[in-house]
């Protein structure tokens, strides 16, 4: 995995956007109640998200809705050991990609920034899409190695949840494109407060 904070290197290719958001993504009853590691990885991220409040850094908050999650059922709701802040923007969404048919990009132009600190869950879908709809569109962005999760797939042929979290870490860490950069770091690694340098 990289060495350092996650903010060394970072270089986003957008204009005027120097500022980091730590992106939670559908940490939902419904979709982590059997997730690999569950209570670790919630642990975790509720550590993540007080690292960053007490930083200042921007907390986005993604929440997924469709037929088997629907919106304002018990399922669709953020996990208990979670709670978003009055102040903190809520994504809804209804693909994989946070960013498509949502505020989300909106949101992140509006607050300057440029690189986005990904958690959450499914690791094999919706964390895959987001981080590739990110660098995408131009920004800087990290995945937190140990602060993502998904279910076990086994039956349809994927390989069991710790091999789908452990390559995605992989492939990411030596993922990229023109003027962004691709991290992965541990939790304890992140660091919110790290001056990002001018493109």
């Amino acid at each position: 995995m990289s060495e350092g904070p996650s903010r060394v290197g970072i270089m986003t290719t957008l204009d005027n956007r120097p500022n980091t958001a730590l992106l939670v993504i559908d940490v939902q009853n419904g979709v982590v109640s059997g997730a690999h590691e569950r209570d670790t990885i919630v642990g975790t991220i509720a550590a993540l998200v007080d690292k960053a409040r007490n930083s200042g850094t921007e907390v986005v908050w993604i929440q997924h809705s469709g037929d088997d999650l629907p919106s304002g059922s018990e399922a669709w709701q953020y996990v208990p050991e979670l709670e978003r802040a009055d102040s903190e923007a809520l994504v809804h969404k209804r693909y994989g990609d946070s960013f498509e048919a949502t505020d989300l990009e909106d949101i992140l132009a509006a607050r300057g920034v440029g690189h986005v600190v990904i958690s959450g869950a499914q690791t094999d879908a919706c964390i895959r899409s987001t981080l590739h709809g990110a660098i995408g569109r131009g920004y800087d962005t990290t995945l937190v190695a140990d602060a993502h999760t998904t279910g076990d797939l086994t039956e349809y042929g994927a390989p069991t949840p710790d091999k789908v979290i452990a390559h995605t870490n992989l492939y990411w860490e030596y993922s990229g494109a023109p003027g962004r950069v691709a991290a992965v770091v541990p939790a304890a690694d992140v660091d919110f407060t790290a001056e990002v340098p001018s493109s």
